[in-house]
């Protein structure tokens, strides 16, 4: 008996502990394809005053990785698409682009991951993507050169959602053939170093493609009737879990399951062209804002139960000099000047609790006036945008449902679930039970 109770004791500080800490799977993307930027130490002082974990940056700009050295924020790194060819074909290249953009930063600023090309299957390609895994190994043996390898630093690369063939059953999604391949290799790379499998996924731009008013609402994590799976009998509430389970279902699908999948990108415009529906400040804001609260609530996704996704925002700024749509410039959270665009009670406190408190995901809002209904239920693939810099635009294979193999709920999902009131209910049993 008093074995049981000094457990439930342990069970609880240790919940206790599990949720003094800030949000750790919370991050931000830093894009610098821009003319009116802050100067990279007031962007560093502009993250330390938020929630943001993590940022991650598509080079490895020096002056940026400067500014957020001992500051705790992890940091992603990327190798441009352009240096891929030369890191594949040459081992001593890759030795100097780690001597150059890792080894005198850290580990003041936390370099944890280390993205070796975005989006390539992007551009068709076929030589680059063919160059992408002897590029990720150079990589990986130039950090152990330095003995930054063996989970140090990580290694991997970001796929847009297109590298799937359908998400819709998420249940039944699979990898293009013509991926197939290429993918295996480097989930196998990924398998052996512990790195994830980085994918891009953009509720926004399914929308783009199913503009009904129900398709909005499930896009916002607003309240809807859901989807079912047909295949799982799983029902989703949202196109981000739908979207997350389908990467899950094509990864075990060629024996990949346990790869940790991480979300590089997803965010939503608050702007865009006449013809990008759904483009606006509330819509942005109910996305960001109810994304955060679900993942905070530490559910997990239907085939994921429990597990929380490392999830990047996008974007930090606005990047006024990327080409595209209207929407491509304009889903920066913060102005040039440091003032928020919109609020999703990101700011931490005076007492160093966040304003993020555990939420019900949703504030129900009546979605905008949206373009004529379809008659079909399920969201076609969207568009793919390409684009040579921080690609936003991203994702084919937008999904609408989900797959099995349920499992138990981790520790901090039931740190997640203990409310104040059952805490104090809960210390009451076991001074009962004591006395």
């Amino acid at each position: 008996m008093i074995a049981s109770v000094y457990s439930l004791i342990l069970l609880f500080f240790s919940c206790l502990v599990h949720l003094s800490k800030s949000q750790p799977f919370l991050g931000i993307n830093y894009g610098l394809t821009a003319d009116n930027l802050p100067p990279p130490s007031a962007s560093a002082k502009l993250l330390q005053s938020t929630t943001f974990q993590k940022v991650r940056l598509y080079g490895s700009d020096p002056a940026v990785i400067k500014a957020l050295a001992n500051t705790g924020i992890e940091i992603v790194i990327g190798a441009s698409n352009g240096d891929v060819p030369g890191l594949a074909s040459d081992p001593s290249f890759a030795r100097s682009w780690v001597q150059t953009n890792v080894v005198p930063y850290y580990p003041a600023s936390k370099i944890v991951l280390i993205a070796v090309g975005n989006e390539i299957t992007t551009f068709g390609d076929n030589n680059l993507m063919s160059q992408l895994l002897p590029a990720m190994k150079n990589v990986q043996s130039a950090l152990e050169a330095v003995s930054l390898g063996g989970g140090k630093i990580k290694v991997s690369t970001v796929h847009v959602m297109s590298v799937l063939a359908g998400s819709d059953p998420p249940s039944a999604a699979v990898f293009k053939p013509e991926h197939a391949d290429i993918l295996k290799g480097l989930l196998e790379f990924n398998s052996e170093t512990g790195s994830p499998f980085a994918v891009n996924p953009y509720p926004f731009f399914a929308y783009q493609d199913d503009r009904r008013p129900e398709t909005l609402a499930y896009c916002l994590f607003q309240p809807n009737p859901g989807r079912v799976d047909p295949k799982s009998n799983l029902k989703y509430m949202n196109m981000f879990d739908a979207q997350v389970d389908a990467v899950y279902s094509a990864l075990n699908s060629i024996g990949f399951k346990d790869v940790e999948i991480v979300v590089a990108e997803t965010g939503w415009p608050y702007k865009g062209d006449p013809d990008e529906a759904g483009a606006t400040v509330e819509n942005a804001r109910a996305y960001n804002k109810n994304l955060i609260a679900h993942l905070k609530s530490g559910s997990g996704t239907p085939l994921m139960p429990g597990r929380v996704i490392d999830t990047y925002l996008f974007a930090l700024y606005d990047e006024n000099l990327k080409p595209g749509k209207g929407s491509e410039r304009a889903f920066g959270l913060f102005r040039p000047d440091l003032t928020m665009t919109y609020d999703i009670g990101l700011t931490k406190t005076t007492n160093n609790q966040t304003s993020m408190a555990p939420v019900s995901p949703t504030t129900p809002r009546l979605p905008p006036a949206a373009a004529p209904t379809r008659q079909t239920l399920p969201a076609p693939p969207q568009m793919i945008l390409p684009s040579p810099v921080t690609p936003s635009h991203k994702n084919s294979g937008q999904t609408d449902v989900h797959n099995s193999t349920p499992r138990s709920a981790s520790l901090a999902h039931i740190c997640r679930s203990l409310s104040i009131s059952t805490s104090m209910l809960f210390l009451s049993v076991l001074y009962a039970l004591i006395i």
